[in-house]
C-alpha cells in the first residue's frame, strides 16, 4: 500500500497542468480516502485500485472548477471592459491624476481611492483601515493636499487644480 502514493501523484501529475498541482490533488485523494476508510478495501489491489477511482473524481471535479473559474474569469474581463475605461480613452487631466495618485504612499492611495472612487463615507472606511472616522477625515484630508502637492510638481500647468477637481477626477 505504501507505494501507491508515488503512483497516484505520477497519475495526477500526467493529467493536470501545471504538474505541480498534483500534489494539493493528492492531498485531496488522501483526506476523501481518509474520510471513506471504512470503505477501504483490505486486499491491497483492490485497495489501489479504490484510491486510483478516487483520484479520477477529485480529477473530474479539479477540471469542472478550472471551467467555471474560466468561465468567470471570461465573463469578468467582459464586464470589466465595458466598465472601466482603458487609458487612452480617459481625459488627460485624468490621466495625470492616475499618475500623480501612483506616486502617494499606499495608506494616501487607500484613503483616496476609497473615499473619491468607491464613494464609501467616512464611517465605511474606518470600519475597513479599522481606526476612526475622525481620523480617516484627517487622513483624507492630509491624502488630498499630498495629492495637489505632487499635482502641481507634476504638471505644473495643474497647480491651479481646485479640491473639488482632484475629486471628480479621481473618480475617473
Amino acid at each position: 500500500m505504501s507505494t501507491v502514493g508515488p503512483r497516484l501523484l505520477a497519475f495526477l501529475a500526467r493529467r493536470v497542468d501545471p504538474p505541480a498541482d498534483a500534489a494539493d490533488l493528492l492531498a485531496e485523494v488522501l483526506m476523501t480516502a481518509w474520510r471513506r476508510v471504512a470503505d477501504l478495501p483490505s486486499d491491497d489491489d483492490a485497495a489501489a485500485a479504490w484510491l486510483f477511482g478516487i483520484a479520477r473524481h477529485t480529477l473530474a471535479n479539479h477540471r469542472r472548477g478550472q471551467t467555471r473559474r474560466a468561465a468567470l474569469a471570461d465573463r469578468l474581463r467582459a464586464h470589466l471592459a465595458t466598465v472601466i475605461p482603458a487609458c487612452d480613452a480617459l481625459p488627460e487631466q485624468a490621466i495625470e491624476t492616475r499618475a500623480a495618485l501612483a506616486q502617494l504612499t499606499e495608506a494616501d492611495q487607500a484613503v483616496l481611492t476609497l473615499a473619491c472612487w468607491d464613494d464609501l463615507t467616512a464611517d465605511e472606511i474606518a470600519e475597513i483601515l479599522r481606526i476612526t472616522p475622525s481620523a480617516v477625515r484627517q487622513r483624507l484630508r492630509r491624502a488630498r493636499e499630498r495629492l495637489r502637492q505632487e499635482l502641481a510638481v507634476s504638471h505644473p500647468a495643474t497647480d491651479h487644480v481646485a479640491s473639488s477637481d482632484v475629486e471628480s477626477t479621481s473618480s475617473t
